[in-house]
């Protein structure tokens, strides 16, 4: 099987609202897939679509192999999902909590899963209405990370948890990419996507906008690249080069990736100091998505 998720054409309506409008996107075995949009944007309904809990309008979802709706119980065997909110037994403690959810996919490592407390520094004996909701979080991927699962669906998973606890989630996820596990992760830490995902696709209005890794993503925009020169003249009128702005002696132009061997041959010429070239982060390639898309 190469694709642990594949969706064509899914739609789903509540009354007026279109919250899923022809969504295709496919999911790799063996992948990290990062799912960004911000709220609203239908990245959550497309999750619970996939966990069964809803039945689309029109398309196809297709999840290990198995039918979402129709092979439910069958395929939440195999998967773990955390959502970004997470509600607990308030009488059970975070312990008891782990072990049921653990029960209920057909067991536990528990070693992993005595590592995990100890990683996410749980105190596994307290009762569930007396966590705070970094620690409901922390039980919930305690519980979907000790399990044997071949695919992880995760919905702003890090919610509460502080950046040692991101860092931790960061390396585990990491773990599990390398055993072989699939990750469809949704997240607004968009630091946490990049250092993670090996494909990013970003959802608008319910539809899929871009896909592609990293590298590829990054080649629909242009590099900044910052030099100390004279004359600043030598680049900027140059094919692919854009947006020249000057302050304290530096240049900064904006370049197209086929430009940037010409870019760098001229700067050497002039005799460039302190030239630094900076792809566009994922968080920029993101904002210029949106940008695009609501201007267009």
């Amino acid at each position: 099987m190469t694709s642990a998720i594949d969706i064509a054409g899914l739609t789903k309506r509540f009354g007026a609202t279109v919250a899923l409008d022809d969504l295709t996107m496919q999911v790799r075995t063996g992948q990290v897939h990062g799912f960004l949009g911000p709220n609203g944007a239908g990245k959550s309904t497309t999750i619970r679509v996939l966990l069964g809990l809803l039945r689309a309008d029109s398309g196809t979802a297709v999840l290990l192999g198995g039918d979402p709706w129709r092979d439910a119980a069958a395929l939440h065997r195999r998967l773990a999902y955390v959502p970004g909110d997470v509600n607990l037994w308030p009488n059970l403690t975070g312990g008891e909590a782990i072990d049921i959810i653990g029960r209920a996919r057909g067991g536990l490592d528990k070693r992993r899963r005595d590592d995990l407390i100890a990683r996410f520094d749980l105190d596994p004996r307290k009762k569930g209405r007396t966590y705070s909701k970094g620690n409901r979080q922390k039980v919930a991927l305690i519980a979907a990370l000790a399990s044997d699962v071949e695919l992880l669906l995760l919905d702003e998973p890090t919610s509460g948890l502080d950046p040692l606890m991101e860092r931790t989630f960061t390396d585990y996820i990491r773990t599990e990419r390398d055993a072989g596990c699939t990750v469809l992760l949704s997240s607004h830490i968009l630091s946490e996507v990049e250092a993670l995902c090996d494909v990013v696709s970003i959802i608008k209005s319910g539809r899929i906008v871009q896909t592609g890794t990293l590298d590829e993503l990054r080649h629909l925009h242009r590099t900044v690249v910052v030099a100390e020169l004279a004359d600043p003249s030598v680049v900027s009128g140059l094919p692919g080069v854009s947006e020249r702005t000057r302050s304290d002696g530096r240049t900064t132009w904006h370049v197209a990736d086929e430009a940037m061997p010409a870019v760098l041959a001229a700067l050497a010429r002039a005799g460039a100091r302190g030239v630094t070239a900076t792809p566009p982060s994922l968080e920029e390639l993101f904002l210029a998505q949106y940008a695009e898309r609501a201007s267009a």
